[in-house]
């Protein structure tokens, strides 16, 4: 096993964001970016940042600014996700809103890929995803933040659910 780990960078993540619109982050603090995603958007003058208490609220406020064509996103834990299911369901999948989420795997280790993790709410998230058609995409290394920007793009022009799932802390900037 290699121990030369590397991970996604923050202000890279926060350049896609940027790139694809998005105005607004919702958020609940996620202990997985925290220190290189959550706080350096708080201080980002482009971007502003929504402090809201649970996960479905925030999906709520994401939904609502697609009826204008404000482009937001949901920044959260995979246990949020898991509880606002049926918030993502309803407002994703039934009323076909573009929510965007990028969703932090606490307990995932770095070494491994989500579906060996030894932690449960880990393994689960990607077959629940599947299970419910919803679009998603892994950002545990570099390279794979290229791809934020036209994910992002491809949920507004469908108008449905994307969730990006944040293995590996990023590290800023």
């Amino acid at each position: 096993m290699s121990t030369n780990i590397s991970y996604p960078s923050g202000g890279a993540i926060i350049r896609q964001i940027k790139q694809a619109g998005v105005r607004f982050v919702a958020s609940v603090p996620d202990i997985v970016t925290s220190d290189g995603l959550l706080w350096p958007l708080s201080k980002e003058a482009d971007i502003q940042l929504i402090r809201v208490c649970k996960e479905d609220e925030g999906l709520s406020v994401c939904a609502a600014m697609s009826y204008n064509n404000t482009r937001a996103l949901m920044l959260m834990q995979q246990t949020g996700l898991m509880d606002s299911l049926n918030a993502v369901r309803a407002l994703g999948m039934d009323y076909e809103l573009p929510l965007c989420m990028m969703v932090g795997l606490q307990g995932k280790e770095p070494h491994l890929p989500a579906s060996e993790s030894k932690a449960y709410g880990v393994r689960i998230v990607q077959p629940v995803l599947d299970a419910m058609g919803i679009s998603h995409s892994i950002i545990d290394q570099p390279e794979d933040v290229d791809t934020i920007s036209s994910n992002i793009n491809r949920a507004y022009e469908q108008s449905a659910p994307h969730c990006f799932l944040i293995g590996r802390s990023p590290t800023y900037p």
